[in-house]
């Protein structure tokens, strides 16, 4: 059994900043990615931030220069270090890793979702 944890979500005034941490645990041979996703209200799930092994990190454009995603590979964790946060920001945030638990299949695990919220 694989498990994603996420962490570090609250409330936070505009331009704030807050810092968000996922640790993937369990039986894990390897991790080819993992990403950071939001859900606000009234809206569809979209990409935040992502790491991968072939294509490093990607952002989405709303947080470009806001946001930063790193990893930390001894620890199978993921961050995200959000800066100059702003009301749009507002959503659970939730972590997606594309794991191999052996050489041959790959597989993908979620968060439960971490809550954050940014006031006006």
């Amino acid at each position: 059994q694989v498990q994603v944890v996420e962490s570090g979500g609250g409330l936070v005034q505009t331009g704030g900043s807050l810092r968000l941490s996922c640790a993937a645990s369990g039986s894990i041979f390897s991790i080819n990615a993992m990403g950071w996703y939001r859900q606000a209200p009234g809206k569809q799930r979209e990409l935040v931030a992502r790491w991968a092994s072939d294509t490093m990190t990607n952002y989405a454009d709303s947080v470009k220069g806001r946001f930063t995603i790193s990893r930390d590979n001894a620890k199978n964790t993921v961050y995200l270090q959000m800066n100059s946060l702003k009301p749009e920001d507002t959503g659970v945030y939730y972590c997606n890793a594309l794991l191999y638990t052996d050489s041959v299949r790959m597989k993908s695990r979620w968060g439960q979702g971490t809550q954050v919220t940014v006031s006006s």
